[in-house]
């Protein structure tokens, strides 16, 4: 039985993670994860040169029920502290259950490079632990981001997880995944954002993602997204509360079913800067 666990949790594993890196926030997964330029608190896991744009000390929480199964939960936090030089963060993630469970913890550091450029690099701790006789995997590894603001509407994003390829295990030169996201958004009017990201696993075929977030009144938005290979639709609501926004959701894939998901985000009533 444990056996047959694991092998459905490493097979849907490839849908969810790719091994160490996990979308986290609801806004974005409501978007299908097109969140490359997405700069709030949560491009500690997507992108962390979006990060250098943040203006207020910010922390947020996610969880997903991915597929519905409570072997495949997710959790994860950000917190994003201005200085009076660049921004630093630091955030985590626990992916799994009992029988199989991936971790990651880590620190970065963001900067504003112009007026309308942006860069971040951060240092993640990496875990694989499988059930007993399987062993487990820790490691270090780098992630890069840039994010840039080409007009006050049109903004770009690249980030690199996994930059030194760090091995998963010495059997077959298996390795924890290396992805690279490209993306772009655009804003059409105060309330209506399109993004659009590529993103590539060295492992898996590329992705293509976009979403949309649309302001129905203020401070509450509706989202919606559709993903490639393999096909995902999500949709979601958002809410913005003085400094508390609370956004849920849920993705949809064609044969594993929904994945709700939830998060809250708080914001220092001031600018630390």
């Amino acid at each position: 039985m444990k056996q047959l666990l694991l092998l459905i949790l490493l097979a849907t594993s490839g849908l969810t993670l790719g091994q160490g890196w996990t979308p986290m926030g609801a806004r974005s997964m409501a978007m299908a994860n097109a969140s490359s330029t997405l700069n709030d608190v949560w491009g500690y896991h997507h992108n962390p040169g979006a990060l250098g744009d943040i203006q207020e000390i910010t922390a947020g929480l996610s969880y997903e029920n991915r597929f519905l199964l409570k072997e495949l939960q997710s959790q994860g936090f950000a917190v994003a502290v201005p200085l009076k030089v660049g921004v630093i963060s630091v955030g985590g993630q626990l992916y799994g259950s009992q029988q199989f469970r991936t971790y990651k913890a880590g620190l970065g550091y963001s900067m504003k490079l112009s007026d309308k450029f942006f860069a971040g690099v951060q240092l993640n701790y990496l875990g694989l632990r499988l059930p007993e006789n399987y062993g487990n995997a820790n490691t270090m590894t780098g992630e890069v981001g840039i994010y840039a603001k080409i007009t006050d509407d049109w903004k770009i994003g690249a980030s690199v997880f996994n930059l030194g390829r760090a091995k998963l295990s010495e059997f077959a030169d298996d390795r924890f995944t290396t992805m690279m996201r490209l993306g772009t958004s655009y804003s059409f009017s105060d309330k209506v954002l399109v993004a659009l990201d590529f993103e590539k696993s060295l492992d898996y075929d590329v992705r293509i993602k976009t979403g949309v977030e649309y302001e129905v009144v203020k401070n509450f938005r509706l989202r919606g997204g559709f993903a490639t290979a393999p096909i995902e639709l999500s949709a979601g609501v958002g809410y913005e509360w003085k400094q508390l926004q609370l956004s849920v959701g849920s993705s949809y894939h064609q044969i594993l079913g929904w994945s709700p998901n939830f998060a809250l985000i708080f914001k220092s009533e001031k600018s630390a800067k």
